[in-house]
């Protein structure tokens, strides 16, 4: 692989692509190191759900570290950022995952090591289980779908004031719903809350928001909930928790923890729900001794 760790490689704009497969267009950031050896699994993120939310707004702050290490790809998930929408006839992480799986194979991808956060790590999960050779380890951060809430009030915090800002999506929503994101305040800032209020207001986005959603929790929908499966999930797996998250609540991390067979937790303090930024550096340290060894 040519060498596309250099600094226009790094940025928005200069790791930018896009393929075409199976009627999904995905959009992308890639990048890696030069002369990284065939046997190196590369590493594919996959971001959460939240409003506004593309590849590059969760991981773009991971990239240089990563991308100095591992071929690195940050994916836009179908209906997310600049990949296209589609029309859910099954529940979204189903769709996701075979969809990931087409993307891999248009790459010419065999296998992958995959970071994934809230609905990615729900997404990595269902790829895990529907297409068990994609996947050698997963290293997932509060992941959607593979904890009951039997300790916390249903719907979470961090839930309803998503909801809140789709229903009246503005600035103070957003505010608040980013809150509920982090337990390190530092990390906010005016700018992003303003970009994520921008992504998320954009014609379209907040009906494909209520779409997605929408396809997990339609009744006519067959969907067996993703944590009474997880003993099916043979893969090695790091689970990443925040202690103070309070969009899947910590206590959860501990109901996943005794359903996957080969899996490890590590958890945060001063930490909600977005450890790759409020722990970037820790967590990338962390990240990448797992797949490495």
């Amino acid at each position: 692989m040519a060498d596309n760790t250099g600094t226009a490689a790094l940025t928005f704009e200069g790791s930018s692509q896009t393929i075409e497969a199976d009627g999904f267009t995905f959009h992308y950031h890639e990048a890696g190191p030069d002369g990284s050896p065939e046997s190196q699994v590369p590493v594919l993120f996959l971001h959460g759900s939240g409003p506004g939310v593309t590849a590059w707004s969760n991981f773009g702050g991971n990239l240089p570290y990563f991308a100095a290490r591992f071929r690195t790809i940050l994916l836009d998930m179908p209906g997310f950022g600049l990949s296209s929408d589609h029309e859910w006839e099954r529940a979204y992480p189903l769709v996701a995952a075979d969809a990931i799986d087409t993307f891999l194979e248009a790459k010419g991808i065999a296998q992958v090591d995959i970071v994934g956060n809230s609905m990615g790590g729900n997404v990595a999960a269902e790829l895990a289980l529907a297409h068990p050779e994609r996947v050698r380890k997963m290293a997932l951060m509060g992941p959607g779908g593979l904890a009951a809430p039997l300790f916390s009030p249903e719907p979470s915090e961090g839930s309803r004031r998503l909801f809140e800002f789709l229903q009246d999506p503005t600035d103070e929503k957003m505010s608040a719903w980013v809150d509920t994101m982090v337990g390190n305040k530092k990390v906010v800032s005016d700018e992003l809350i303003r970009a994520r209020t921008e992504a998320a207001t954009a014609p379209g986005a907040v009906e494909r928001m209520y779409s997605i959603f929408g396809s997990i929790l339609d009744p006519t929908k067959e969907y067996t909930p993703l944590y009474a499966r997880a003993s099916k999930i043979r893969q090695e797996t790091m689970l990443i928790w925040g202690r103070d998250d309070r969009m899947l609540p910590y206590e959860q991390a501990h109901f996943a923890f005794r359903q996957l067979p080969r899996a490890e937790l590590h958890a945060f303090s001063r930490c909600g729900h977005w450890a790759m930024i409020e722990q970037k550096d820790k967590f990338s340290r962390l990240v990448s001794d797992f797949f490495t060894h």
